[in-house]
């Protein structure tokens, strides 16, 4: 991909990634370059194993890198100072996941307040905000609706709500249609196709699902810890 660098927000350049499994060694990436714009909607596409949660991880900085450079927004995800990147990770980005990791005691309004509370805000300010995000994902009427009253679609959308509580610079999604059904699937793409197209949310989204990569902007496709094709 050519890219004049004055618009990428996410650099990632010659990663390596590599576990110790006892003697053995796996390499899960093996040197991705890549870069991502301001305002783009990114699909990683490519089967299970083939690294694509792992760069994700990288770049959102849960994991660091064996080797190379990762940067979103100017920072280097593989500071050494731990702070720097948990910091940048809870006012840059915000994390979209297969699984929900909703708090099932806590209302769907409770939940978004959460991110709020770890980022160390102050949340009596924060109402209008919470219920301005519950409105734009369509579930304005169940704010005091706690995740087992909802549906799994439902729930994805608070998900999605509460990574966006802070205005992240940009939205991680890792197989955000995975436990959902065709219906409930296509409502959250066409969330997310709102927010990168309306609000201009940057967006990469890891999937294995052709027709979810499909209401991106750019396909990038993987194969064996490597980029194969970034226009896919």
């Amino acid at each position: 991909m050519t890219s004049n660098g004055k618009d990428d927000l996410i650099v990632v350049d010659k990663v390596v990634k590599i576990y110790q499994m006892g003697e053995m060694e796996v390499r899960a990436l093996r040197g991705i370059d890549l870069r991502v714009r301001r305002k783009e909607f990114v699909a990683v596409l490519g089967p299970s194993g083939c690294g694509k949660s792992t760069l994700l991880h990288i770049i959102g900085g849960l994991a660091t890198p064996t080797s190379g450079k990762v940067t979103v927004d100017g920072t280097d995800m593989g500071s050494p100072r731990d702070g720097v990147r948990t910091r940048f990770r809870r006012e840059k980005i915000g994390f979209v996941f297969q699984r929900f990791n909703l708090f099932n005691i806590l209302t769907a309004a409770d939940n978004i307040r959460l991110a709020l509370k770890i980022r160390g805000d102050l949340v009596g300010n924060s109402e209008g905000r919470v219920g301005e995000l519950m409105e734009m994902v369509g579930l304005a009427d169940k704010m005091n609706h706690k995740p087992l009253q909802m549906s799994q679609g439902e729930q994805q959308r608070v998900a999605i709500a509460r990574a966006l509580i802070c205005s992240p610079s940009i939205l991680l999604s890792d197989e955000p249609t995975g436990n959902l059904d065709s219906a409930n699937s296509e409502r959250v793409l066409e969330l997310m196709r709102h927010l990168n197209e309306n609000l201009g949310q940057t967006i990469m989204m890891i999937t294995h699902n052709h027709e979810a990569a499909a209401v991106a902007d750019r396909r990038i496709e993987m194969r064996d810890g490597q980029v194969i094709d970034h226009n896919a």
